[in-house]
C-alpha cells in the first residue's frame, strides 16, 4: 500500500463517519507503511547514477543523484556514501565499444526510450555491479533511469472567474475554457542492488506531469523538484517504513 492509497483512505473513513451519524468527535490516527525491501544487513547505501534522456535542460543524472542522497540522510539510518556520479550511458559504450561522442542521439533534445531501453542491460550486469559494491564495501546500490520530457496539451480547463451575484457582490466561480497547456513529465525507474553480490533486488517506476498555462514561462528545474516531490514519498517508502498521519471520525 503506498503513503497516497492509504491517505486516501483516511479520508473515506472519515467521509463515511460524518454522512452515518450526527454527534460525532476527532481522533487522530497513525497509519504504519511497511518498508518495500529489507535493508537492514546495509550499512551504507550508495546513489551510483542514472541513465538519463528527455529535454536538455537540465542534468537529469547528477540532479536526482544529488536530491536523492539529500533525502536519504534525513530520512533513513543507512549512510550515505558521497562519491562522483557514475555516468552508465558512458559505461555501457565503453563495454560496447564505442566512444561516448558516437551515442544514439536520434532525438534533438535527448535520448528517447526507446534509446534508453537499449542502456539498460547494464541493470543486470552482475559483475560490473558487484565490481561496484567492492570499492564502498558492499553498500545498497540505488540506480535507474530518469526519463524527463517537455509536454504540450490542448483541451478544456476550469478556471475561477470573478462574477457579481444578485447582490451585486463578488464571488468566484470555476468556469470552463479551452486552453492551450505545456510544462514537464518525469517518469523515473528506480533499481536497487545489492552491492555485494551485484543482484537486483527490486525496481520501481513512476510516472508524473504538471502543467501550466502556455504564456507562463515556468523553469525546467523547478518543473523536475516539483514532480520529484510527488515522487520522493513512494521511493523513501521502499527502503523504510513510514507513518501517514490522519484523522478518524468516531460517535459520542
Amino acid at each position: 500500500m503506498t503513503a497516497r492509497t492509504a491517505a486516501g483512505i483516511v479520508s473515506l473513513v472519515a467521509g463515511i463517519g460524518l454522512a452515518g451519524c450526527s454527534s460525532f468527535y476527532e481522533i487522530g490516527v497513525d497509519i504504519p507503511i511497511q518498508a518495500k525491501i529489507d535493508v537492514s544487513s546495509f550499512q551504507r547505501v550508495l546513489v551510483a547514477g542514472f541513465l538519463t534522456g528527455g529535454a536538455k535542460a537540465i542534468d537529469a543524472n547528477t540532479e536526482t543523484a544529488r536530491l536523492l542522497r539529500s533525502q536519504l540522510r534525513s530520512k533513513q539510518d543507512m549512510r550515505v556514501i558521497d562519491s562522483d556520479v557514475l555516468s552508465l550511458i558512458d559505461e555501457v559504450d565503453r563495454q560496447k565499444g564505442r566512444p561516448p561522442s558516437t551515442t544514439p542521439d536520434s532525438d534533438p533534445n535527448g535520448k528517447t526510450e526507446a534509446d534508453l531501453e537499449s542502456y539498460e542491460q547494464i541493470f543486470s550486469d552482475t559483475a560490473y555491479w558487484k565490481k561496484i559494491g567492492a570499492e564502498f564495501q558492499g553498500p545498497l546500490i540505488v540506480t535507474g533511469s530518469v526519463m524527463f520530457n517537455e509536454v504540450q496539451k490542448s483541451g478544456m480547463v476550469s478556471r475561477p472567474t470573478s462574477v457579481a451575484n444578485d447582490q451585486g457582490m463578488e464571488e468566484f466561480r470555476s468556469v470552463k475554457t479551452y486552453s492551450d497547456m505545456k510544462g514537464y513529465a518525469i517518469t523515473p525507474k528506480f533499481v536497487f542492488i545489492d552491492g555485494r553480490t551485484g543482484v537486483q533486488l527490486f525496481s520501481e517506476t513512476y510516472h508524473e506531469e504538471t502543467l501550466y498555462p502556455s504564456s507562463q514561462n515556468t523553469p525546467a528545474l523547478s518543473s523536475y523538484f516539483e514532480l520529484m516531490d510527488k515522487v520522493l514519498p513512494s521511493f523513501l517508502n521502499t527502503l523504510s517504513s513510514q507513518r501517514i498521519r490522519g484523522t478518524r471520525m468516531l460517535l459520542k
